[in-house]
């Protein structure tokens, strides 16, 4: 009877090994999709500070340009393709360089008293990665009010 028994037990531990096998398997493919998912998610996360950032710069000149330009030149020279891409005024340095920051201005006369003041709506867009759709696309827009 003890034979018989042996007989019947015979390649049981094969199975279970190609069991724990198989598991283990699925658990290191499941942890390298989550790494990897991780990666990416963390790159973009970068990625959409360094747009933000791109797309200040873009006010930051517009403020600058708006300081410095003659009362009542309006958005003379503001609505350009400012950094990257056939941008206008040159690009934008180290890390912030494969950004395209482009620039939309209105201007609004106000009275206020006896003096005339124009408040410009300024609007940068800092975008990377070509169109959306693509998986590396981050688009960043600012806007801000602004009266010299």
């Amino acid at each position: 009877m003890m034979k018989l028994s042996a007989k019947l037990q015979r390649g049981f531990s094969l199975i279970t090994a190609i069991f724990l096998l198989v598991v283990l398997g699925t658990l290191g493919t499941m942890m390298v999709t989550f790494f990897v998912a991780q990666q990416q998610s963390s790159a973009l996360d970068v990625l959409g500070s360094r747009a933000y950032q791109a797309a200040r710069a873009g006010i930051e000149w517009a403020a600058y340009n708006v300081a410095n330009q003659a009362a009542g030149a309006g958005c003379t020279g503001i609505n350009t393709p400012l950094f990257g891409g056939a941008a206008v005024y040159g690009s934008l340095a180290g890390t912030l360089s494969p950004f395209t920051v482009s620039l939309t201005c209105s201007s609004v006369l106000a009275v206020e008293g006896a003096s005339t003041i124009y408040v410009y709506d300024i609007t940068s867009t800092a975008i990377y990665g070509g169109t959306p759709g693509n998986p590396d696309y981050v688009e960043r827009v600012l806007s801000a009010k602004l009266a010299p």
